[in-house]
């Protein structure tokens, strides 16, 4: 019989077992949130009259971590409603309930006693074929599940999820011997398809394989810090996207996790890694300590290595000098090699800094040599092969690269050949590599990657995984079938092409207009289909608007007016295509990223898709045919020939612009009416543009046929009347600008279909002409150019 998972038991309701569970109602799942029954009655109980009979005494922590879950920033559910998916019970009253489930994940307290006595207690509800998890973080699991018999263990296997859930994408997935292979299989697909994750196979080894190599990592940094007197902030300099890491860098990063967990983590590496060369390492030197004492985790305590104060000037940032355990404001970091590494891209970026001569270039090839040198001797250790540790440190992590990955881009001989002067000790792994005449860990021959095997000493192919499609791979194997500077069209097999954006942040220019048009034309003769996607980091931020200051500095307004013309002829043509456009969304679909997606016939959208238009923000109104868009969405529930009061309507599709709504997940966005109830959410954006692939092919199979033009009904002078009045009463509120009301006003007169009654029908070109008009006439408007060239400069917008 296939094994599905319908309902989830977690154990646990603190912040982790909360967020596991808000992410299995982000993809559908109920499930029910169980935790102990308090010791004792909080003063409030007491005063209600609260016994321990009551349920809202006995529930109690499990019912806090669920109302935890819709405070929390960045929000775990993906729409406040989810959290109706989750039921809130206790271990003992509640524990019968688990054999309503298919899968029980346990995240109490990193206990090994408090787990294998809890655990005795599920043996006795669990039915049989059930699977069980935990979501320990360095606990062995073979240690967890001691005791319990051979059927139990064959379902049992660990499932270490990274905090919060919601947005880390690994999933480290653990086995005992006993674990059926079947099982494993079904919760790495599961893991994958359903919750979105990235799988990962790690042994069981102390805090298994991304922790092991991030807290070494982080500790040595530190160790080298204290010996060379670094300071923090130089530290972070180095330590961000110029070595290919997050932003936050490795202190920032440490203030956001928390000290106490980072703490935890390492202590218990160094108490059950007695045979490690490097353990002296995992022992946090006394500075942290003294920070533990005082309480300085990080953003949870409102200081760790940083802290935030208002002063006279505003916001000021204060970093922590470990040698006086005293704050002083944080100085700007400035080296030679930084800025070469800025300028620098590919393999080159990590090379312009590692390998420099100056202060940065020196912290960094001693923090990354010893990383890299550590991780090699971890295998066959901590996993199998050098993509599982990779992939650990880019899910888990947020680096760019994995470490071998890292290490291929420094060149393997040359970083050896300085180890090597340097007295370091060469891990088998390498020499091994080295022995078979191999030059890198990873090879890639016409899209297809392969890693050097340990085991072999040859390479093998990486995985290959029908649902995720690499647009770089298909261009490898020369399926690109036509491309400019702004964008490609690629043949993504079965007759589905794909349009590709690859301009800076993805911005519309007329090089993406041209190949709208062009794609159309050989979508027409030779395809059956087509998306529109790719795997930057932003699906679209919109219009270009560093071209649209140079038309407004010249005054061409002719010029401006037949730009905005041109990229609604684009949407207009996408949206009565013959053939299926779907659209497939992911990260910022912002302004004209936005646009696109409304133009096309489904959205095929990935759970972390921030979608909104945005363009009030500079001073203007949507031009690529998002307010008609919009507006059309709102109301497309209204069965035709049916007379309905349209204001309500209208005040939503007025919302959404006016108010530059910006979804925080796709599910937020299909409540703003950018997405319909036939667009899909999926939760791995690995599989976007597969899921996007099939859903076009599904469309040819359904009979499919293009929208039909229509009349659209609009609210005329009564409701542009009524919405005059909300913007002002918007702006007498302070919610608006002087000027963003001035902006609504013309918002008003293109939702309302212009000089026409209450109930008029108007057509789609007389609302884009609308449309165009205004934004024209904004272009010309000083307070709208203060707007777009404040935000060109500082990337925030201005409100004048």
């Amino acid at each position: 019989m296939e094994r599905k998972i319908k309902k989830v038991a977690v154990l646990g309701s603190g912040v982790m077992g909360a967020t596991i569970a808000a992410h299995l109602a982000n993809v559908g799942i109920p499930s029910i949130m169980l935790d102990i029954v308090p010791p004792k009655l909080t003063p409030e109980e007491e005063k209600k009259g609260l016994t321990f009979k009551d349920p809202a005494v006995r529930n109690r922590f499990a019912v806090t971590g669920k109302q935890n879950l819709l405070r929390m920033r960045p929000a775990a559910l993906a729409v406040p409603e989810f959290a109706g998916l989750i039921e809130v019970g206790n271990f003992e009253d509640h524990l019968s309930r688990l054999a309503e489930v298919d899968w029980i994940v346990e995240v109490v307290v990193e206990n090994l006693k408090i787990k294998q006595d809890l655990f005795q207690k599920v043996a006795g509800f669990r039915k049989p074929g059930t699977i069980v998890s935990t979501n320990t973080s360095g606990i062995p699991i073979k240690d967890i599940c001691a005791g319990m018999d051979l059927e139990f263990k064959q379902h049992f296997l660990g499932t270490h999820f990274f905090n919060p859930p919601r947005y880390m994408k690994l999933l480290e997935i653990i086995t005992l011997s006993e674990t059926l292979p079947e099982v494993v299989q079904f919760m790495a697909h599961f893991g994958e398809k359903v919750l979105g994750k990235g799988i990962v196979y790690a042994k069981d080894t102390p805090n298994f394989i991304a922790n092991r190599i991030g807290i070494f990592g982080m500790l040595y940094l530190m160790k080298v810090m204290q010996e060379e007197g670094y300071t923090i902030e130089e530290v972070d300099a180095i330590t961000g996207p110029a070595m290919g890491r997050p932003r936050s860098a490795a202190f920032g990063t440490t203030d956001l996790v928390g000290l106490d967990t980072f703490a935890h983590v390492a202590k218990n590496i160094y108490e059950n890694v007695p045979h490690d060369e490097m353990r002296e390492i995992f022992k946090a030197p006394d500075f942290v300590q003294r920070m533990l004492e005082k309480g300085w985790l990080g953003n949870k305590s409102g200081q760790g290595f940083y802290k935030r104060i208002k002063s006279e000037a505003g916001k000021e940032k204060l970093v922590l000098d470990y040698k006086t355990m005293e704050y002083r404001p944080a100085q700007k970091v400035k080296f030679p090699s930084l800025d070469a590494a800025k300028a620098a891209s590919g393999p080159d970026k990590a090379k312009a800094l590692i390998y420099a001569e100056d202060r940065a270039g020196q912290f960094a090839w001693k923090i990354t040599s010893q990383s890299l040198l550590y991780t090699a001797k971890r295998i066959p250790e901590i996993a199998d092969d050098v993509y599982n540790v990779d992939n650990a440190m880019k899910w888990g992590f947020n680096w760019e690269a994995g470490p071998f990955e890292a290490w291929d881009a420094l060149g393997v001989e040359e970083s050896v050949s300085r180890m090597k002067k340097e007295g370091k000790t060469i891990p088998p792994l390498v020499n091994k590599l080295l022995a078979a005449k191999g030059k890198s860990f990873y090879r890639r021959e016409t899209g297809q990657v392969s890693f050097f095997d340990w085991k072999t000493g040859k390479y093998k192919k990486v995985p290959e995984k029908p649902e995720v499609i690499l647009l770089p791979a298909l261009k490898e194997r020369k399926k690109e079938i036509k491309s400019n500077a702004g964008a490609s069209l690629i043949d993504m097999g079965d007759g589905v092409a794909c349009l590709e954006f690859h301009t800076y942040m993805n911005a519309i220019g007329q090089e993406i207009i041209e190949m709208i048009h062009e794609s159309l034309k050989i979508v027409e003769k030779d395809f059956v289909g087509m998306v529109i996607g790719n795997h930057a980091e932003r699906f679209s931020v919109g219009a270009n608007l560093l071209m649209l200051v140079g038309e407004i500095v010249k005054s061409n307004w002719s010029g401006i007016d037949a730009a905005i013309r041109a990229i609604q002829d684009a949407m207009m043509a996408m949206k009565y295509f013959e053939k299926p456009i779907v659209a497939a969304p992911h990260g910022m679909a912002l302004g004209g990223g936005c646009e696109v997606c409304l133009s096309s016939h489904r959205i095929v959208a990935a759970l972390e898709t921030y979608m909104g238009q945005v363009e009030i923000g500079v001073g203007l109104l949507p031009g690529a045919a998002g307010n008609k868009e919009v507006y059309l969405r709102c109301i497309e529930g209204i069965p035709d020939g049916v007379n309905v009061d349209l204001l309500p309507f209208l005040r939503k599709a007025f919302e959404n612009i006016a108010m530059a709504k910006v979804s925080t997940s796709a599910e937020e966005a299909r409540k703003l009416s950018f997405l319909r109830p036939t667009d899909r959410v999926v939760a791995n954006g690995d599989h976007l543009l597969y899921e996007a692939k099939q859903t076009v092919l599904a469309m040819i199979r359904e009979g499919w046929k293009p929208p039909r033009p229509k009349l659209i009904p609009v609210a005329g002078d009564g409701g542009r009347a009524a919405i005059k009045y909300m913007a002002n009463t918007m702006r007498q509120g302070g919610f608006i600008t002087e000027y963003e009301e001035f902006i609504a006003g013309k918002l008003a007169y293109i939702l309302t279909g212009g000089d026409v009654l209450s109930g008029a029908l108007v057509t789609e070109q007389k609302m884009l002409d609308l449309e165009r008009e205004a934004f024209v006439s904004l272009c010309g408007e000083k307070k709208t150019q203060e707007r777009i060239t404040h935000m060109l400069k500082t990337n925030k917008p201005l409100r004048n």
